[in-house]
């Protein structure tokens, strides 16, 4: 069952310039970017810092407007909701932050955060409040007397398990988790990537997990989408994915990450020129094709569909 769909997803950033400050261009971060996320799915979207994958999670959270496009969620389109009659819907869909203290009050106890929402939304309340907060301190690994301390209390690790909890208490449908491990140590990043591996089996949470880390990915993704300069170039499930990639970029985003096994002979390095263009200005036709050693003359005029070329794998190249 589908619960979060987006299709031709938009957004423009205006860019003001002049006497006047007048509209001179647009930064392109989302153009055009579609996918879909079953219950119990986790779609993974990779690319470069700038790639425009943080905005679209902002996006569908509606933090930010889409300039076109649709967003639906539990088959209701929430595309053009205000504010107010977005409310109801903030119940579903939930966010992970990449830097969870920034997102907590400091002068509130932690049990106060986590437990807001549930106020908030009219839950529960007061003692009743109390104990579903503990049992989420317990579920996330945290212990329920922890619930009087302060955020700064709390190590990296046990902020994000904070965080968790507090996306958590409204049983959400979905969760954008934005680099949620990205600012964390290794061994606290597989303790906190599992634990939301359980968490997902045992609510059916659907997960759109953000990162630039395919290490990461290949652990908790089930679909990955490979975005460049604000469109997704590739999506198919992960096995696929690192075992046969058909996009040149996705080639060169492998051959340029770390093989874990010394003994694995890494493949033939995809070879990648030049700078990422300007979102303001991408190039005509691909994206991609100011650095692809494979472009061709179509490839500067045409701009490539992202189409299925396989059962479930859907690359958007003049090439496959």
């Amino acid at each position: 069952m589908t619960v979060l769909a987006v299709d031709k997803l938009v957004k423009h950033f205006p860019i003001h310039g002049g006497l006047l400050q007048r509209q001179v261009g647009s930064v392109k971060a989302v153009d055009g970017v579609s996918f879909s996320i079953a219950k119990g799915e986790t779609l993974g979207l990779v690319g470069e810092s700038g790639c425009g994958k943080s905005t679209v999670g902002k996006t569908i959270l509606k933090l930010i407007e889409p300039t076109a496009g649709r967003i639906v969620l539990g088959g209701e389109d929430i595309t053009a909701l205000k504010p107010g009659a977005m409310w109801p819907h903030r119940r579903r869909i939930q966010t992970i932050f990449q830097d969870p203290y920034s997102s907590m009050n400091p002068r509130l106890p932690a049990g106060t955060i986590v437990g807001e929402p549930l106020e908030n939304f009219g839950i529960a309340q007061g003692r009743a409040r109390d104990e579903r907060v503990a049992a989420l301190f317990e579920r996330v690994g945290l212990r329920p007397e922890a619930m009087r301390k302060y955020a700064h209390e709390f190590s990296g690790g046990q902020r994000q398990r904070l965080g968790i909890a507090k996306a958590l208490a409204v049983s959400p449908e979905v969760i954008v988790a934005d680099e949620p491990v990205s600012a964390l140590d290794v061994s606290v990043q597989a303790q906190v990537l599992n634990l939301l591996i359980d968490l997902q089996a045992e609510y059916g949470l659907a997960y759109l997990f953000i990162s630039h880390d395919l290490a990461v990915m290949r652990h908790i993704s089930h679909r990955i989408a490979v975005m460049y300069l604000g469109r997704i170039v590739e999506l198919t499930d992960k096995r696929t994915l690192f075992a046969r990639p058909l996009h040149p970029y996705t080639e060169a985003l492998l051959s340029a990450a770390t093989v874990p096994d010394p003994r694995r002979r890494r493949a033939k390095k995809a070879i990648v020129q030049g700078d990422v263009p300007s979102p303001a200005k991408p190039p005509p036709g691909c994206h991609f094709h100011t650095r692809c050693p494979y472009a061709v003359a179509d490839c500067k005029v045409k701009d490539p569909p992202l189409r299925e070329v396989a059962p479930g794998h859907h690359v958007a190249c003049h090439l496959r």
